[in-house]
């Protein structure tokens, strides 16, 4: 783990070690000013669609464009609403429309201009279309930049639950611009970092440790924010390369997702309750939860929780007003966890900071008794 801050101003390159499907991540501010270059490297002629939303379309498209334009590229635009909303069976059929109206082919290109909803539903769409086309990642959130961008998960949700449907599909380029992230409002920035916080928490005790004492730096811009984004992005790309398609060490990046999308789902998936913020209520919760299973020293999870607390993010049910449900509801919807195996409950919990487990045959008695009290 390193521990000192990366050079202002030289771009980071992660590989995720996929044999010949391997691919780089490029961190670095003004990374994307060497998309045009990279992807003709990559696909010489390529024509390119852009997936991106409202949002995103406003504060990066004219830019992305431009240096797109600048290589010689052609690009078609495919701009959504903004919100998880759109991850839908309805925004699917829509991208995949229009994606096929543009005469996008196999040897041509998307780009997922976004945050994680952006990443996962364009992904999907390009796994999809064509029986499978090329994307590239261009996260444009904290979230998406340490987490969704990387490893190829993709898809949209059910009214089910969260991400129940999709594909395994990689990128083969991800930039991550930390630029890009200037504009980020303050409350998505802060969702995101629970993912950053995640990956300390649960693999890397130093990391952690290092988190909070140079958090703030990361918030204000400082060298401290690349210097994170690729300690997460690099851990995330072993575990990936090691476990692509989540058979065994790759479940223990969910550290607060099974009670997290439960969350979620209570809040409708709406902004009511951002991915992140429902990500730091589950890390609480897991944490919580081992104590109460004599797992861990409760110190330790009082650690991690305070230092989720003291960034500004939710940790507590009862004081997110989104949440607004009882234990047996939200069992409901962790029995839709995709963790779930012929019927047993799987968590990922924690023997100590840094040092998470994949809990097979969790007892659904103590987690409805855990829910209940903390929802008292």
């Amino acid at each position: 783990m390193m521990t000192a801050p990366l050079r202002v101003g030289e771009p980071t390159t992660v590989n995720v070690g996929l044999g010949n499907r391997a691919y780089d991540i490029v961190i670095g501010r003004g990374a994307v000013a060497s998309l045009g270059p990279r992807i003709a490297a990559l696909k010489p002629g390529a024509r390119l669609a852009i997936v991106t939303d409202e949002n995103v379309a406003r504060a990066h498209l004219e830019n992305v464009d431009q240096h797109l334009s600048a290589a010689g590229m052609v690009t078609e635009r495919i701009v959504v609403p903004p919100g998880e909303g759109s991850k839908s069976f309805a925004s699917f059929e829509r991208v995949c429309d229009a994606l096929i109206e543009a005469r996008i082919e196999r040897n041509d290109l998307i780009i997922a201009l976004g945050g994680g909803v952006i990443g996962d539903l364009a992904g999907y769409a390009a796994a999809s279309v064509r029986r499978g086309l090329d994307f590239v990642q261009v996260p444009t959130t904290l979230l998406a930049q340490v987490d969704s961008s990387v490893g190829g998960k993709t898809g949209i949700n059910s009214r089910h639950g969260k991400n129940l449907v999709g594909v395994f599909h990689q990128p083969v380029l991800v930039i991550a611009d930390t630029a890009l992230l200037d504009t980020l409002p303050t409350r998505d920035f802060r969702a995101g970092y629970a993912e950053v916080a995640k990956f300390g928490l649960l693999a890397d005790a130093g990391f952690f440790a290092w988190l909070e004492a140079n958090w703030q730096d990361l918030f204000e811009g400082g060298p401290a924010r690349e210097h994170a984004i690729a300690i997460a992005c690099r851990g995330k790309a072993g575990v990936v390369a090691r476990d692509e398609r989540e058979t065994g060490e790759r479940a223990l990046l969910n550290l607060g997702h099974t009670f997290g999308h439960a969350f979620e789902a209570a809040a409708g998936f709406s902004t009511k309750l951002l991915h992140g913020e429902a990500v730091s209520l589950g890390i609480a919760c897991a944490f919580e939860f081992s104590a109460r299973l004599g797992l861990l020293p409760q110190a330790e999870a009082e650690r991690a929780v305070r230092h989720l607390s003291a960034v500004g993010l939710p940790t507590h049910i009862r004081d997110v007003p989104a949440v607004r449900t009882n234990a047996d509801a939200l069992m409901a919807l962790i029995g839709q966890d995709k963790k779930v195996r012929r019927g047993k409950l799987t968590f990922i919990l924690l023997h100590g900071i840094g040092q998470a487990f994949v809990a097979s045959e969790v007892d659904p008695g103590e987690v409805r008794a855990f829910l209940a009290d903390k929802l008292s």
